[in-house]
């Protein structure tokens, strides 16, 4: 996924566009017209030669070929000729600027009677099946891969015909403004972001819905990281449609490019339901609103979207943000309108600031945690705790010592399936517990170990690889259900990627009172997912539950009473709505922390017996979860 935009949108040839398009930090354009005075795919072999070595010269590359095919309804035969001759046009294009994914449509746009039709009438659909088959089987041919745009069509009708193509490659071009104000998205906006986001091959961005001022905004930051999580790999173009004639199409266009680039996910893809759903969509109150907790973020890659978590969280207040990265600080705190640093210093000698909110790579938590702590400051941190028992131990015998709070961010714990699996558990509605499993597959390129450093999948700042990385997130959720483990062993391998740590783990674990687990996770599993299964059983229950990889949607099933069941034996909801809320909670009411230093340690602890045994032969090592 990368942010693009239509060339055409800024009102100029693109000659004229380029320059300007490079000067907004993009790496990628899009072409619809104004292409040498026409349209993309009616340019000349030399017109695409001339065009490609445009591109070249200001460092960009194509991200879509945005065409009109098949933008018509219910043609005749000479129209149908016309489209055909056009896709010859965009098959030439494509292959001279390397560029297989087309914005297309397909023979559908009906006026206001006939509108969504196509998605409930089996005679309508096969119509429209039967005129656009040549073309799509000439696309197919020449290895295109087609995203429908929902342009003068509901995204119904589209997912209606990309289900009748059955193209696994082709899918929606998603113009989230089109269809923004339905009742479906009303109804359940997560379900409505996901089912589109699931078949998005690309997004369309317009100015109303964008830029400020320009109708009802959406939530750009939840579409993108929507899509993400869903794996979509093209582009989120600025389709700008200037709706304000006195604002020139080119700083209009730049607005909708900064909207995108602030809306950009920092962290790394992970469960499209988590990313889609809609923070505090009910705003509990707390008593201390009037005198909120004061927060600073240090670390804005996966702090950018905690930074907007803080925000949004009764009786919490950000004074700013802090990263090494200038440009990273600066987006951040332009975004939510706070002071940034590249310093940690000046919020440090700050006496308005309460908290700091750690967010930096993982060995450098212990770092800022006891700066911060010897500045009187409470400390979280994000996952895991540090790189390090000994790191860990330091935080927390600082904290003890400064009579300080020290959390650690495991959001797992404030999810209601987990809280109600927990309850489970602990009321013996499984009878005694004998076995578990837990996998994790997700993909990550060389791309993600390579940015901001190359600090990822390393020993010393990440703690390791995919257990210590995105797997630690499952590892807490075990040890909050389930408990500690008496030992462990543990086997990794680096697989597919150039990294110093594991790419691929599986462990055991050993309770105290015979249940035993296996855990397997991965980072080379071959789609874009965050692809999660747990199963639980004992002498009178289980447990299924899975989501992400070929599962539209989360899946729990109980075996209870011997019987198959939706329903969870003890339905129990959060009392906060994220760790930051707890914290606030914690300092201003005296609150338990759901997961304090301590109890982070713990969870460091598994992973690090995991790496004691996986580094020493694999055989059996002692969790030692309690600092001494």
């Amino acid at each position: 996924m990368f942010p693009s935009i239509f060339t055409d949108e800024l009102g100029v040839d693109i000659a004229q566009a380029l320059p300007t398009i490079r000067s907004w930090g993009l790496d990628a354009c899009d072409l619809r017209g104004r292409v040498l005075g026409r349209a993309f795919e009616a340019l000349t072999t030399e017109q695409l030669a001339e065009v490609k070595g445009l591109l070249a010269q200001h460092g960009l590359k194509v991200g879509c070929l945005q065409s009109s095919l098949a933008k018509v309804h219910l043609p005749d035969d000479a129209r149908l000729r016309a489209e055909e001759a056009k896709l010859e046009g965009v098959i030439r294009a494509a292959d001279a600027l390397d560029c297989r994914l087309v914005r297309a449509f397909f023979y559908w746009q009906p006026g206001a009677e006939e509108a969504g039709q196509l998605a409930i009438r089996p005679d309508l659909l096969q119509r429209v099946l039967d005129a656009f088959a040549p073309l799509a089987e000439r696309a197919q041919a020449a290895g295109l891969q087609l995203a429908f745009e929902n342009c003068g069509v509901t995204p119904a009708e589209v997912l209606a015909v990309l289900d009748a193509l059955n193209v696994p490659s082709w899918g929606l071009a998603w113009d989230v403004h089109n269809g923004w104000d339905s009742d479906d998205r009303r109804a359940d906006e997560a379900a409505w972001l996901v089912r589109h986001a699931q078949r998005a091959r690309c997004v369309h961005v317009k100015a109303q819905g964008a830029v400020a001022g320009m109708g009802e905004t959406i939530p750009y930051d939840r579409v993108l990281a929507t899509c993400a999580a869903a794996g979509m790999q093209g582009p989120v173009s600025a389709e700008t449609h200037n709706p304000d004639s006195a604002v020139s199409h080119v700083d209009m266009s730049a607005r909708v490019v900064q909207v995108i680039q602030r809306a950009w996910p920092t962290a790394a893809p992970g469960d499209i339901w988590s990313a889609a759903r809609a923070r505090n969509a009910s705003r509990p109150k707390r008593p201390y609103e009037d005198d909120p907790v004061r927060f600073v973020v240090v670390g804005l890659g996966m702090g950018h979207s905690r930074a907007k978590t803080v925000t949004e969280t009764p009786g919490a207040v950000l004074l700013g943000v802090c990263d090494i990265d200038e440009e990273r600080a600066q987006r951040s705190g332009e975004a939510y309108g706070v002071p940034y640093t590249t310093d940690l210093r000046p919020w440090l000698d700050d006496e308005r600031v309460e908290v700091v909110y750690a967010l930096t790579p993982t060995g450098r938590h212990a770092e800022i945690g006891l700066q911060a702590l010897e500045a009187g400051k409470h400390v979280l941190t994000t996952k895991p705790m540090e790189a390090s028992l000994a790191a860990c131990d330091a935080l927390i015998r600082s904290a003890e010592e400064k009579g300080l709070l020290l959390g650690v961010d495991f959001e797992m714990r404030h999810k209601a399936a987990n809280l109600s699996l927990k309850a489970a558990v602990a009321n013996g509605r499984f009878g005694r517990l004998m076995g578990a499993d837990s996998t994790l597959k997700v993909l990550r390129t060389m791309d993600y170990f390579r940015s901001n450093g190359g600090w990822r999948g390393t020993r010393r700042w990440d703690g390791g690889g995919v257990l210590s990385n995105q797997n630690i997130h499952h590892l807490d959720e075990l040890a909050f259900v389930l408990g500690i483990p008496k030992r462990v062993r543990c086997s990794i391998w680096t697989q597919n990627h150039e990294i110093e740590a594991e790419d691929a783990g599986h462990a055991l674990w050993e309770y105290p009172d015979g249940l035993v687990l296996s855990l397997y996770a991965t980072t080379n599993y071959p789609q874009p997912t965050w692809y999660h299964r747990l199963e639980l059983h004992g002498t009178e229950g289980a447990l299924s539950m899975v989501s992400g990889g070929p599962y539209s949607a989360p899946l729990t099933r109980w075996y209870l009473n011997g019987a198959w069941t939706e329903t969870a034996p003890e339905q129990v909801e959060p009392p906060y709505l994220s760790s930051a809320d707890n914290f606030c909670a914690a300092v201003r009411t005296g609150a338990a922390l759901v997961c304090d230093g301590r109890d982070g340690r713990r969870s460091q602890a598994i992973l690090d017996a995991l790496y004691r045994s996986a580094y020493g032969g694999g055989g059996w090592a002692e969790v030692e979860p309690e600092l001494v």
